[in-house]
């Protein structure tokens, strides 16, 4: 899992709830280190025990902690990845780019980071449909970074996401419209 992800999910659980929060998850995790550097990779495996843990402890669905966990880290993408992102885009027009501008982007400047497979496809002017691909088996968090998309370009109201698949899979199927 990329540095900066790790560092931004500190500042989330540091931010929702307490830093004291944060040391606890981090000793139940078992996790030897509370610091991330940003463009360090670290095991998947600490994201998904630091979210079970904090899953545990909130009594809070795992799942919707992944989504709360992506609509949270629109804001600093948005930051990060700004450059390549045309300013006539709203939330459908972001999520329809997102792969062959900010994903292989992040895979040709840092080889070794593995952001998902999003396969984009425009139903009709106002609805796609996103095929979200990847091992980490992380759905939840994609359908939490279009909903903070939405959020993002003020369209919460009018954006629909609808996972047609289980969000825990490899595969996930994610409908959005525009109403």
């Amino acid at each position: 899992m990329h540095g900066t992800i790790m560092t931004l999910l500190k500042r989330y659980v540091q931010t929702q709830y307490d830093h004291a929060t944060w040391v606890r998850l981090v000793e139940a995790s078992g996790i030897t280190y509370s610091d991330f550097e940003v463009q360090a990779v670290y095991p998947d495996q600490d994201l998904y025990t630091l979210v079970g843990h904090a899953a545990e402890m909130s009594g809070v669905p795992a799942e919707e902690l992944h989504e709360k966990f992506g609509e949270y880290l629109v804001p600093d993408l948005m930051l990060m990845y700004g450059k390549l992102v045309d300013p006539t885009w709203r939330t459908l027009e972001m999520v329809e780019n997102t792969e062959k501008h900010m994903h292989v982007h992040i895979r040709h400047q840092n080889p070794g980071h593995n952001p998902p497979v999003l396969q984009v496809e425009r139903l009709g002017k106002n609805e796609l449909q996103v095929e979200y691909v990847s091992p980490r088996r992380m759905g939840a968090l994609a359908v939490g970074i279009i909903r903070g998309l939405a959020v993002y370009y003020n369209e919460e109201d009018r954006i629909e996401i609808e996972p047609v698949t289980s969000e825990n899979g490899e595969r996930v199927s994610i409908r959005v419209r525009r109403n």
